[in-house]
This record gives structure tokens, sequence and C-alpha cells, in this order.
């Protein structure tokens, strides 16, 4: 188990540097009575990066940012299971790079709909308990991996349906896994983080061979030789309460906890020891009234700038690239006071969204000096 070195102290961001950027509100749309929880913009097709997906209740909606503030309704899908309320959403495409929106929540069951058709394509069922959260792999965005309350995080491949890997066991998580990411170059790394405190990062190196059998199998799906991984390669104790979002930054992770902070650090991994090493807590990112669970922070295409809401509709965005940290912006409304449950950087930056307990989309962008 990784601890914190003593005497290594991180360097604290303060929330009082003066603002480098302006941001105002340019659109506030409300979308229904039940909470939205995840908002994400399309960063795997550039044709598309001004498209924004969004889920809440049974439903989940396409949207176009335009110019002025003005944001465009593209489609909406309603699942047929009423009692449905998705968590979690992510964009991903076929091999023949038809784009494809994936949702999952309560009821287990992960929804792939074609947003070129609009139409739903396929539905994967396996995991045992509620979708906290699902990303794609934006070097094969085919690959999408989700994390469940079921204490599991699951490797799938949207082009033939395939579970390919099931990451739980002995050296698995040991209570809801509430976020993952995939590494953004090293194409067989994952990390995950759960309501167990901890992070955990995990290999599909030595599983390989099952990732590119699945874009080949024929049989079907159920037949295939999923396998479990059951040993990360790393576990880091960087946080003492849940930790609800985790996000690679190059080698480093950023994770953000109920603690009221992101916190940047570094796993420095034994070789020939898996799972033992140590952290070098390296900066930490205040964020204020943020300490309910499930509120996740996002970041620009280029990892420029982290933006994270709170619970009393605040908005911290932060310079990743900085040391010490600096504050670019505190962004807040008289109307805006419901929990923000995430938010989404555009892909330079200059638009930010948040999602709302409330059923409202907040847009921002970013003022010209």
């Amino acid at each position: 188990m990784a601890r914190i070195p003593v005497g290594c102290e991180p360097v604290v961001g303060s929330l009082n540097t003066p603002k480098k950027k302006d941001y105002k509100v340019t659109n506030r749309l409300q979308e229904g009575k039940r909470p939205i929880y995840a908002v994400v913009f399309n960063f795997i097709d550039s044709r598309f990066y001004n498209v924004f997906a969004t889920v809440g209740g049974n439903r989940v909606t396409v949207y176009r940012c335009l110019e002025g503030g003005t944001i465009a309704v593209l489609q909406s899908y309603i699942d047929e299971d009423k009692e449905e309320s998705f968590y979690t959403v992510t964009w991903a495409c076929d091999i023949d790079r038809t784009p494809f929106i994936v949702a999952g929540g309560s009821n287990g069951v992960i929804r792939v709909i074609d947003a070129a058709n609009e139409k739903l394509h396929k539905s994967y069922v396996g995991h045992g308990d509620s979708i906290n959260e699902i990303k794609t792999q934006s070097l094969k965005p085919s690959l999408i991996v989700s994390a469940c309350k079921d204490e599991s995080v699951r490797l799938w491949n949207v082009h033939t349906g395939i579970c390919i890997l099931i990451f739980a066991g002995a050296g698995g998580h040991r209570n809801e896994v509430l976020s993952v990411d995939f590494h953004p170059s090293d194409i067989n790394r994952i990390a995950s983080c759960g309501m167990d405190n901890t992070i955990k990062i995990w290999s599909m190196k030595e599983f390989w061979t099952y990732v590119e059998k699945s874009f080949t199998w024929t049989d079907l799906p159920s037949k295939f030789p999923t396998k479990y991984v059951q040993f990360p390669i790393f576990i880091a104790s960087v946080h003492t309460n849940y930790v609800d979002c985790t996000r690679w930054l190059g080698d480093f992770v950023l994770s953000k906890s109920v603690d009221n902070e992101i916190v940047l650090w570094e796993p420095i991994m034994r070789e020939q020891s898996p799972c033992e090493g140590s952290v070098d807590i390296l900066q930490k990112y205040p964020v204020p009234d943020c300490d309910i669970w499930f509120i996740k922070f996002s970041c620009d295409f280029h990892y420029y700038a982290a933006a994270a809401g709170n619970r009393e509709g605040r908005i911290y965005v932060w310079e990743l690239q900085s040391c010490p940290p600096v504050l670019i912006a505190k962004l807040s409304h008289p109307y805006s006071k419901s929990p923000i449950r995430q938010t989404a950087m555009s892909f330079d930056g200059s638009t930010i969204l948040a999602c709302c307990e409330d059923g409202t989309i907040w847009r921002w962008d970013m003022v010209s000096s």
C-alpha cells in the first residue's frame, strides 16, 4: 500500500490569486426536474468538438454550442426503463468512425446509442449494480471502461459488444468504484478510484491479446473468454475519504475526494514489487464547499486547466501547468445555487458547461480581453 512520505509537503494553491481570465454566463437551460449527473464534450471526432451530451433521469440529450451563447438541441434518447437514472455518459465510435453515445446508470445496463442514425445500437449487461462512470480510450475509441457499484471495473469493445476484461477480485476495490480513466498515451494503463478511499492503477499489458481478439471475434459475445485482472500494479492512499473523480495528467494523477480539494500526485512504482511503491504529492487545488460525493471535475483537451463545481453552484477553474497552482477564475451567479455534479470544458477551454442537481445546464464563455 503506497503511503505519503513524511516531509514531502505539496504546494497548495491560493484562492486569493487574482483572476487571469474572465468568464460570463451566456446561457442557462432547464432540461427537466430530475438531476443532471453528467455532461461531456465530444473530443473523439474533430467534426463534433462543439457537440456535447448530458444525462438526467432516463434521458440522454445531445446539444451543439453555437456562437453567442446559443445551445441547439440536436437529438434526445429516452430509455425504455422509466425508472432508469443515468449517472454517466461518454462519446465513443465504431471502427468505421460512426459516433456513439454510451450511457450507464442505476440499472447497471450500458446503453450504446448510434448518434448518426439516432437509435439504440446495443445494450451491454454484465455489471451487478449502478454504473458510476464510463470513459473512452482516446487512442482506440471503440474501447470503453466502466466503473460500478459492484466493486468492479470492466473493459468493453463497443464494436463487437464484448466484455474483454474485469478488473476485480483479490486486489480489487472493496467498495463502490466511482471513477475511472484511461492513461492518455500508455494504452495498457487505467486508473480507478472509489468509496474504499483508494486509487488503483491497473495494467492490461499481459492481456492485450484478448483486446485484439475482441475486434475479430465472430461468435456470440457471451462466449468470449473474458479474463479477470485481480491485482492492480499500484495502490495509492492519497485521501482519507471517498475518492469520486480521477484523471491522468501525463504520468501524474489528479484525484478528488470529498475533502474540498483536487490533488496532483506522482505514483512511484517498484518494478519488482507489484502494488508496492510510494506517492509523491506535488500540488493541491482547493475547491471550497465540495464536501458531498459525486462531484466530478473536467479538463480541456490539452489539460491546461481543470474546472470543478461545488455544492453551492460555484465553479473553480485552476491552471494545471503552473507551480504554484494559479486560480484562473471563480465563477458564480446569483441564480446558480444547486450542486454542480459535473463540468465540461470545451476543446480550448473557452467554454465551460455545468450540469446541476436541479436539472439545469449553465454555459460560461470566456470574455475576450
